[in-house]
């Protein structure tokens, strides 16, 4: 009796074990005829960088920067993209590029350029070439396409800004709204205060999360293309 009870809490901590794994790839872009020069990803050490996401080619992320599960990041065509201090870039965001076509900052041309404080949310697609501002929020599934977004904007859930246009600051554009035409950018109105008040609890709550996670997966960088917590290790080799 005593031997079964054992083997029942043995398998019970068993179960309870979590291997936090942490696999993602991080490569310079291949070689083609449109990008026939392969550069690898600039990636400050206080980026995080979630499981099974990708980032490839010349992509520039500053310090304390969030990319959460499942993004994808693909400079591989238009080139280079730029990532700015204190963005987070949620589950599932994609982002690639034209071959033509570049935005300018300060007289530097990217297929995409992101500003700093700026929130991608979940499932959006930021496609070049296009440039989002400081202290821009982007919807869930919105498509961010051939657009200049201005600092403090509030881009709302399943929005498509494409077309050429540029958005003056802190301008809100309601879900589901397609921009396709400057005509529309110029008449959007100035963000509300509860949409301000959000973006900003957004901001604030990613902020924190590079240096969690980090903890909480640790430092430990595998040949194999896997960064896991060192129990792990230590566990996968008993």
């Amino acid at each position: 009796m005593h031997s079964k009870l054992t083997d029942d809490n043995n398998h019970i901590e068993s179960e309870q074990k979590t291997y936090n794994i942490n696999a993602h790839f991080i490569a310079a872009n291949p070689s083609t005829p449109l990008n026939p020069v392969s550069v690898s990803p600039t990636i400050d050490k206080t980026v995080y960088i979630g499981p099974f996401s990708s980032v490839i080619g010349d992509v520039r992320i500053r310090n304390n920067v969030f990319i959460a599960a499942n993004v994808s990041i693909r400079a591989d065509e238009g080139t280079p993209f730029y990532i700015g201090a204190n963005t987070n870039i949620q589950d599932g965001v994609i982002m690639h590029g034209l071959q033509n076509g570049r935005v300018l900052h300060e007289k530097n041309e990217y297929s995409i350029y992101i500003g700093e404080n700026t929130s991608c949310a979940h499932g959006c697609i930021i496609h070049g070439p296009c440039k989002l501002g400081n202290n821009v929020f982007v919807g869930f599934h919105a498509i961010m396409l051939n657009a200049v977004i201005g600092e403090g904007c509030y881009i709302s859930a399943n929005v498509l800004v494409t077309g050429g246009i540029i958005v003056k600051p802190n301008r809100f554009i309601p879900a589901g709204a397609i921009i396709d035409t400057q005509e529309k950018a110029d008449l959007l109105s100035e963000v509300p205060k509860g949409e301000q008040d959000f973006a900003k609890e957004v901001q604030l709550v990613n902020n924190a999360f590079p240096s969690s996670y980090d903890t909480l997966f640790g430092t430990v960088r595998c040949s194999c293309g896997l960064t896991c917590n060192k129990d792990t290790i230590h566990n996968i080799l008993d």
